[in-house]
């Protein structure tokens, strides 16, 4: 396999300088901290891979290196038997060596300046703090702008058409003015962006933000794509959902698998919490090939939070121009409503997330027969728990520690209502027929890795 034996490269902007403290800290004392940031930084240089395999694009570059320069005006890195796909003629990519820096600053920000001086567990508003304070670093968050941050969501392994969709989705917001937050990958999160970088260029605007937000655990697997001009790296998924939903002035979600509906659940238990009305416009939009995928998906969320989750959010099927003006429409209304009352256009204070979608969830086998999913449950709580239970089902059906998992000690186990379950395993069954799944299995092989016990 092709490799770039040797290269050194400095930084763009993103981080200039860093501490002897730092440094020292970072590659000596902290052996697993500098071991975080390799693996963010090959999964970065890996940019724009069709490989969405962890272990399999670590084990090509199992020979990967990289090291700390400290220099008296700042700081280098340098390479060793790193992929060639991120360099021209020798010469690292601009984009790609800006989000190397990037993600080195935000792993030692937040090592060193937020996890270090803490003593116990955050509580939720510590928590809130802790996201705005790497989002402020990261330069992200910036008060002299109106809202005009689209936050869209979707699959990142996805046919052409829904690809081509999301583009013309994007080109749309682009042409609007509108700026683009995304999980920073392919399929549905690259789609958007790319299409916006056309509707600007347009326009004119030479100034338009491509933002993606990524953490350790997923970035190997979606790796940031090229449109990207603005990376940050969160601690972990709970912060990384709550960058987004702080940031979004409206979210757009394209189909998608399991990990898509467990990010619309998390959505719905915020829109549907009883301190959180109007908070951020949804829409769920996709091609005409998508429609029997929207009437399925809706279909599981009536049938599990009742006929008033729709009145969160809006679908549109095609009229990719449709969704550009409901999207402008949106972020105007939420422009009026924050000036009006006094609040900040660039980080939502205001929304209300409760202490349990802002702690991890581990989906244990013990942790998942703890859920306990009843009718009777407020809606937003039980949006909450149903997330947890997709969580699980990401776990079980499609990562390799959950797969081993179900393996050894059998399927997890759920209580509560059966037509929840139910619901779950007819969804779970069309998005294996329709391969939004990855696995290995056709849909009549599919084994569900859980079961309800009465």
């Amino acid at each position: 396999m092709e490799k770039i034996a040797h290269a050194v490269v400095a930084p763009l902007k993103s981080l200039n300088l860093l501490s002897r403290a730092d440094i020292e800290g970072l590659t000596s004392s902290r052996g697993d901290l500098f071991a975080l940031f390799r693996h963010c930084a090959l999964a970065i240089l890996n940019t724009d891979s069709e490989k969405d395999d962890a272990a399999e694009i670590f084990a090509d570059y199992s020979d990967f290196d990289i090291r700390l320069l400290p220099q008296p005006r700042g700081l280098k890195l340098e390479l060793f038997n790193a992929p060639p796909r991120s360099f021209v003629d020798g010469k690292m990519i601009r984009g790609i060596q800006e989000h190397l820096f990037s993600a080195l600053r935000d792993i030692v920000y937040t090592d060193f300046k937020i996890t270090a001086p803490q003593t116990q567990p955050p509580t939720s508003a510590e928590t809130t703090n802790m996201v705005f304070r790497i989002l402020r670093n990261a330069g992200v968050v910036r008060p002299d702008q109106p809202p005009k941050m689209v936050v869209c969501w979707g699959g990142h392994s996805i046919p052409r058409e829904e690809y081509d969709y999301a583009k013309d989705v994007g080109y749309q917001l682009g042409l609007r003015g509108l700026d683009i937050v995304t999980g920073c990958g392919i399929g549905a999160m690259k789609g958007p962006m790319k299409g916006a970088a056309v509707g600007h260029a347009k326009q004119q605007i030479k100034d338009g933000r491509y933002i993606g937000i990524s953490e350790p655990g997923i970035i190997a697997s979606e790796s940031p794509n090229a449109i990207v001009n603005e990376l940050v790296i969160m601690p972990d998924i709970e912060q990384r959902l709550e960058a987004f939903v702080r940031l979004a002035h409206t979210i757009i979600v394209f189909p998608g698998g399991v990990g898509t509906v467990e990010e619309i659940l998390y959505l719905l238990s915020l829109l549907m919490h009883p301190d959180n009305e109007e908070a951020i416009p949804l829409v769920l939009a996709g091609p005409e090939s998508c429609r029997g995928y929207f009437q399925e998906l809706e279909r599981f969320l009536v049938d599990c939070l009742g006929d008033g989750v729709r009145n969160h959010y809006r679908v549109f099927v095609g009229a990719p121009d449709e969704v550009g003006r409901a999207a402008r429409a949106a972020t105007d209304g939420v422009h009026a409503l924050r000036r009006s009352a006094g609040q900040a256009y660039y980080f939502n204070w205001e929304l209300q997330i409760p202490a349990d979608l802002q702690a991890p969830f581990i989906p244990t086998h013990e942790a998942m027969a703890a859920l306990d999913l009843h009718a009777d449950l407020p809606k937003h709580q039980l949006a909450s728990r149903l997330r947890c239970v997709f969580s699980g089902l990401v776990s079980g059906n499609v990562k390799a520690f959950g797969i081993e998992q179900v393996r050894l000690h059998g399927p997890y186990k759920l209580s509560g209502d059966r037509k929840f379950v139910a619901a779950m395993d007819r969804l779970l069954k069309v998005m294996v027929r329709e391969k939004r799944m990855k696995l290995v299995a056709q849909a009549d092989d599919y084994q569900p890795c859980y079961q309800l016990v009465d």
